[in-house]
């Protein structure tokens, strides 16, 4: 059997092999666990990285700003709508064949945005690029729920999280860093370029990980009975929507927090990165806290209980700060709730997905594709409500952070209902 991670030169993995064991994937260290991170990072990079280009972009195609900012919705919609087709083809036909023709499909729609010669194409091909880079995403959760189970589903998760959350630091000072020597067009060459690195890391470096005899042989019709099937189950439910009402809380941070620290308190932009720099530290440093300490001391229904409510209370504060509640705060407070608030998420995101998961061993892709699917629609619907009041006003920002975290806890304990479960319930499935 070979082991993952270990080269198979030019020959094929045979498809009777039996998939390699969490025990295989943790004596190879730290190699798989980067081509996963890097997979996960997908959305982060394709979208962040291409940040600082905007304004670029709308001189150098003559195009308004709002349909410049279609190409960013585009790729949002592309990731979250790809991952339905995708979720249920890898289990279907196994991880690594789905999960290599999306990456070969991203490096051709993103090696093409580089030569689009004006907005309208550039918007069709970010979709294009969205779609295929759902790939990543949602293979790269199903072959963890294929290696890992139980504790040590949640603490991989954790580690994910470790490089996944560096890609949002990092993305846009490394698009910042491309402009200084070329245009826009740029960004996608080294967009290309980190593109056809996880690929071939892919082709030489993740074997298959679901056997042949736990494939579905459906087509759309099963796939589609199989997600019928995941979403009848009221816990993995409440677990998905959970899961994707506190993302959407994160997606409200970070489509509000430029102008509400730049326009509204004043910061420069160079404070403001160091603010979201130090946040997603904190996110980071809150997933590693929970995959190294909390995990297996504590039932993980209760970390994420405790994470949510930690949410819906730094929502509650931001509220009463940019309310006027309090008089006027200044930036540190606030600064310091958006930091709770992001912190959180570093033990909410890998426990919704981790406890979902454990349902779903059966169908993890599909399960997987429910749940991204559903967290980058919510947080495409909760962006834009961030600013319906004008730039003159956070208040908006705090509401819909505060609406999102009362409802990933009214789903939580409405149809989770933990207190129900056995104490080693979460160690069983």
């Amino acid at each position: 059997m070979p082991e993952l991670g270990q080269g198979t030169r030019t020959h094929p993995i045979p498809k009777a092999a039996e998939p390699p064991g969490p025990a295989a994937l943790r004596r190879t260290g730290a190699l798989v666990t980067l081509v996963l991170g890097g997979l996960t990072a997908v959305p982060a990079l394709s979208m962040d990285m291409y940040l600082p280009a905007l304004p670029q972009v709308t001189d150098a195609l003559h195009s308004p700003a709002a349909t410049v900012q279609l190409t960013l919705t585009a790729c949002l919609m592309g990731m979250a709508l790809g991952q339905l087709v995708v979720g249920p083809m890898s289990d279907k036909w196994g991880r690594r064949r789905p999960l290599l023709i999306g990456l070969l499909v991203y490096v051709v729609a993103t090696a093409t945005c580089a030569f689009a010669p004006n907005a309208e194409l550039l918007i069709g091909f970010r979709l294009l690029q969205g779609l295929a880079g759902s790939a990543g995403i949602v293979i790269a959760r199903a072959v963890v729920r294929d290696l890992y189970d139980g504790m040590e589903m949640a603490r991989f998760f954790s580690t994910l999280m470790l490089i996944s959350g560096v890609a949002p630091i990092a993305a846009p000072l490394i698009g910042g860093q491309v402009l200084r020597f070329t245009d826009w067009r740029g960004i996608f060459v080294v967009l290309t370029a980190v593109g056809t690195a996880l690929t071939l890391l892919v082709w030489r470096r993740l074997p298959e990980t679901l056997a042949p005899e736990r494939r579905h042989s459906g087509g759309t019709v099963e796939a589609l009975r199989t997600m019928r099937t995941l979403l009848a189950d009221r816990v993995f439910t409440g677990y998905m929507i959970a899961g994707g009402f506190a993302f959407a809380a994160l997606f409200a941070y970070i489509s509000a927090s430029p102008f509400v620290i730049q326009e509204i308190y004043g910061a420069s932009p160079q404070t403001f990165s160091l603010l979201f720099g130090v946040n997603s530290v904190g996110l980071i440093a809150a997933g590693q806290l929970n995959g190294k300490v909390l995990v297996g001391r504590a039932s993980l229904n209760k970390v994420l209980a405790v994470g949510l409510t930690l949410i819906a209370a730094a929502a509650t504060a931001l509220l009463m700060m940019t309310a006027g509640v309090f008089g006027d705060v200044g930036l540190f407070p606030v600064a310091a709730g958006l930091f709770v608030l992001m912190s959180s998420m570093g033990v909410t995101m890998p426990n919704t997905q981790s406890l979902a998961l454990m349902r779903t061993p059966h169908a993890a892709g599909s399960a997987s594709a429910l749940l991204g699917t559903s967290s980058f629609l919510v947080g495409a619907i909760a962006s834009p409500l961030v600013g319906i009041a004008g730039e003159d006003t956070a208040v908006p920002m705090a509401v819909v952070q505060l609406a999102c975290a009362l409802a990933a806890l009214a789903c939580f304990v409405g149809l989770c209902r933990p207190w129900q479960h056995r104490p080693t319930q979460e160690a069983d499935h």
